[in-house]
């Protein structure tokens, strides 16, 4: 027995299903799952001692790759400061400034220690701002565990095929209205019969958490338009593109100026931390300030924040986009050139530093042409990687992510894998 099972036996004792989050089990994928001891640069080292090619990149946080020298520095100098005061420090000033820098659409800011508290949070300030309770999702988006998101989502709910989550009072999903993804048509239709009534629309914009699935440009202009019209928020839940897609985030590749942004991944450079904010009058609308409440104790710890304002520093530096682009471009190239030559219906593509692979003619455009893949073979694939020292993410319903540690040796090293790969039938 390898000690990857050893270990997997050994946590289902006392851990539910063995793991701290669903979609670590490889229920989708089938196997035991890696436990993983060190990281470094572009790689990871499981409890054998085996070395991956890594693009999960903890689910995208890890843009400068594992263990970047500038990151540990500032998290170990922070941390010989304190690990946490539960307190104002001026360090929080310094990343809520460099934040509304580098997003106009956030005049104001307010941080949170992970993506869950930041779209939850956002959606509360929406309705206290706006005196309304419904809610647009779209399906296959993912955005946290709060009762009200967890209704047609992404991520591991799409994983382990529930399209919605037990324990949500069907009161809580009731104002939750889910729509397809990239429907003009469906969106124009309930903003014309419900838009009074419509607090917020929260969106992935590029869609992260059922396979890599980019908004439409008219997609894009309708949700805008639709939500000045009828007063109602627009929310762009950023927690996987910010920061990953580009130094503007996934709005300034849009051109678009939400309302609300929601921010993770990256901002904490590897460590929990996320944030939310936009609009200064939807933001005063927060206590202490305005009646809307949201609180927490490690809001804004100070080793967190040290961890991204390093991370977030290094991104500034002139040319990081272009080179983070070209190569994730470039894998996605190789892996569609492999499939063509292997036979396999296959496509990839990439926006910033993450990308899509799908076992289809096309690539998706909705919830539902993610569906229609064919997910036996991304489960195949997966396998086959695992053994040629590449970690895919575990399940055909999430996105990939390039880090500037990845060299061409590393690309071409993972081209080369799944071209052997992708004959495993």
């Amino acid at each position: 027995m390898s000690k990857n099972e050893q270990l997997f036996e050994r946590a289902r004792q006392h851990i539910p299903g063995g793991v701290n989050s669903p979609v670590r089990a490889f229920g989708s994928v089938g196997g035991t799952p890696r436990f993983f001891s060190k990281g470094e640069g572009a790689y990871v080292w499981d409890a054998d001692g085996k070395r991956y090619i890594d693009y999960v990149g903890s689910w995208g946080p890890l843009i400068l790759g594992h263990a970047h020298p500038a990151v540990i520095e500032a998290v170990e100098r922070a941390a010989r400061n304190g690990l946490s005061f539960g307190a104002p420090t001026e360090a929080e000033i310094d990343l809520a400034d460099l934040l509304c820098e580098l997003l106009p659409s956030m005049q104001q800011v307010r941080l949170v220690s992970s993506g869950t508290e930041a779209t939850m949070s956002a959606i509360r300030l929406a309705r206290g701002f706006t005196g309304r309770d419904k809610l647009i999702k779209f399906e296959g988006c993912y955005h946290g565990h709060a009762d009200s998101l967890l209704v047609k989502a992404g991520s591991g709910l799409l994983t382990f095929g529930n399209p919605s989550s037990a324990g949500v009072p069907a009161a809580v999903a009731a104002d939750t209205i889910v729509l397809p993804y990239n429907d003009v048509a469906a969106l124009q239709a309930v903003f014309a019969e419900q838009g009074s009534q419509i607090a917020a629309l929260i969106v992935e914009p590029v869609a992260g958490n059922m396979n890599l699935v980019p908004a439409s440009a008219e997609f894009v202009a309708a949700m805008r338009q639709l939500t000045q019209d009828h007063g109602a928020l627009l929310i762009y839940d950023e927690v996987m593109t910010g920061f990953r897609v580009g130094l503007g985030c996934a709005q300034g590749l849009h051109g678009i100026t939400p309302d609300l942004t929601c921010l993770g991944k990256v901002v904490g450079g590897g460590m929990p931390l996320a944030a939310f904010g936009g609009r200064a009058d939807v933001m005063n609308k927060l206590a202490p300030l305005g009646p809307v409440y949201q609180a927490g104790t490690l809001s804004g710890n100070p080793v967190a924040v040290a961890a991204g304002m390093a991370t977030l520093n290094i991104l500034r530096q002139p040319g990081f986009y272009a080179q983070l682009a070209a190569n994730t471009q470039l894998l996605c190239d190789g892996l569609t050139d492999a499939a063509r030559q292997a036979g396999v219906a296959f496509c990839a593509r990439a926006v910033g530093g993450m990308f899509g692979v799908y076992f289809s003619a096309e690539p998706p455009a909705s919830y539902a042409d993610v569906m229609a893949s064919d997910r036996a073979a991304f489960n195949r694939f997966f396998h086959a990687m695992l053994e040629e020292g590449v970690y895919l993410a575990p399940s055909a319903f999430e996105a990939g992510f390039v880090s500037f540690s990845h060299t061409t040796v590393d690309l071409r090293q993972t081209v080369e894998s799944a071209a052997k790969a992708l004959l495993v039938r």
